[in-house]
């Protein structure tokens, strides 16, 4: 499955090439793992080493960085791989963040 479509594609480069030493941009892709954990909201994209800056959740919500060559060749059960989020809008991370602590709250709290 192709990641991106080519206006991400390039959008998360220009983040990467506009960069003024802060990491303000917001996440314009979502990644996800279908068959289990893993979510990744992703900013930038260095097309040179083909790594992404984002919102990575594989459990926990952290800032960080992902080989876009690795979740590529990600196979899971029953042999699907990562796939994009076709609705996702442009979302700041704090309101990621906030959303994702608010679902591990949830998901504690059934449990119990």
């Amino acid at each position: 499955m192709n990641l991106f479509t080519k206006a991400i594609k390039n959008k998360l480069i220009a983040n990467h090439n506009n960069q003024d030493g802060t990491k303000t941009f917001k996440a314009v892709l979502k990644l996800f793992n279908p068959t289990g954990i893993g979510t990744w909201y992703l900013s930038e994209l260095d097309p040179e080493t083909n790594v992404a800056f984002g919102l990575c959740d594989l459990g926990t919500p952290k800032l960080g960085y992902v080989s876009i060559d690795e979740l590529q060749s990600y196979k899971g059960q029953m042999g699907l791989g990562i796939e994009r989020e076709y609705i996702f809008k442009p979302t700041s991370f704090e309101e990621l963040q906030s959303k994702e602590v608010a679902w591990i709250i949830l998901k504690i709290n059934y449990l119990i």
